[in-house]
């Protein structure tokens, strides 16, 4: 299962003390959706030279914790023409890239563009995700982030609010199988929760534990087939380039 995480200097922890927590809770791997966390090279799998000073390299960390790290952005822009134009620009060097919904016109371009891997929080402002929005996301595979975060850690009206949100939008996407993640949108690793844990609250909630897990578990599917079709060998789905045996 992945988490995807808010590293410094979006969120107040090091990508570090992100990994070195979630291996502890038992991930397999974290998602860092900051923009200039850790911008990582194929090839030489090293941190962007905008991340935090002095900072551990990705495959340092890999190794010391056990734990797979997944370069990616959370695209966060007003218009869809902004957002249209950061998609352009990251999609071809970051192996998921996400874009912030909570907004009409944006939830309606990013379940339309098939370059956009993750709609996060399409309900996290005056925005709302209906049945149209819900068929577009299945059929351009977008997948619909189901945040937890609100449900662990708002209070009062805010959080009786978001729990109603998320009832409807899991109505939605059951109904209509649309793809999904599930994530807590920790933005410290003290607010990062173990797989059992945010099942276990999930469940409290209403919501059905193996639900749950497959949208955990589908954050490694996505980074598993981009990071396919980033390969040298990758054609298009079903076509690899490489040496076969020819018939004699």
């Amino acid at each position: 299962m992945y988490e995807a995480v808010h590293a410094y200097p979006d969120g107040s922890s090091t990508v570090a003390r992100h990994a070195r927590t979630a291996a502890e809770q038992g991930y397999d791997g974290i998602v860092v959706r900051t923009r200039d966390a850790v911008a990582v090279d194929p090839e030489r799998a090293e941190p962007a030279a905008t991340a935090e000073p002095n900072a551990t390299s990705v495959t340092t960390l890999r190794e010391e914790y056990d734990i797979d790290i997944v370069d990616a952005v959370e695209i966060d822009v007003e218009t869809p023409a902004s957002a249209g134009g950061s998609v352009g620009n990251y999609r071809p060097d970051r192996t998921v890239v996400c874009l912030v919904g909570g907004d009409d016109r944006l939830n309606r371009f990013a379940v339309e563009e098939p370059r956009v891997d993750v709609l996060a929080r399409p309900m996290d402002g005056s925005g709302d995700f209906n049945h149209v929005l819900a068929k577009a996301a299945r059929d351009n595979r977008v997948h619909v982030e189901f945040d937890l975060g609100p449900l662990l850690r708002a209070t009062g009206g805010r959080r009786v609010r978001a729990l109603s949100d998320l009832r409807k939008l899991h109505e939605i996407l059951t109904y209509y199988d649309t793809p999904y993640v599930v994530s807590a949108n920790p933005r410290t690793h003290l607010e990062l929760r173990a797989p059992r844990d945010l099942v276990a609250a999930a469940a409290a909630a209403g919501f059905d534990p193996e639900w749950i897990r497959g949208g955990l578990n589908t954050w490694g599917n996505i980074v598993e087939r981009n990071r396919e079709r980033r390969s040298g060998s990758f054609i298009e789905p079903g076509v690899r380039r490489g040496r076969y045996e020819t018939e004699r």
